[in-house]
């Protein structure tokens, strides 16, 4: 269940607050005058969001190529030309 605080518990309450985003590992809802204002994370869990976002759109790319009409190649093609640029250096 998300927590949900007021802003005025943001600056009276800041260490709460911070304790709950690193403890609970979610972000803590800010509202102001009653409606969603702000959103509070850790770093931590900022970066795993990020790279969660990377790795979908890393996915999504690579989806779309995959149904391209771009030609492609086999594992066993590729594995054989890797190593055979590797033997040649």
């Amino acid at each position: 269940m998300p927590t949900i605080r007021p802003i005025s518990d943001l600056r009276n309450n800041f260490n709460q607050i911070a304790e709950i985003c690193h403890q609970e590992k979610e972000p803590v809802f800010i509202t102001k005058n009653g409606q969603g204002d702000l959103v509070v994370m850790s770093i931590a869990l900022y970066e795993k969001q990020q790279a969660l976002l990377e790795l979908y759109q890393k996915l999504s790319a690579a989806e779309a190529e995959s149904s391209s009409k771009a030609p492609k190649i086999t594992h066993e093609e590729l594995m054989k030309k890797m190593r055979s640029l590797a033997n040649d250096r």
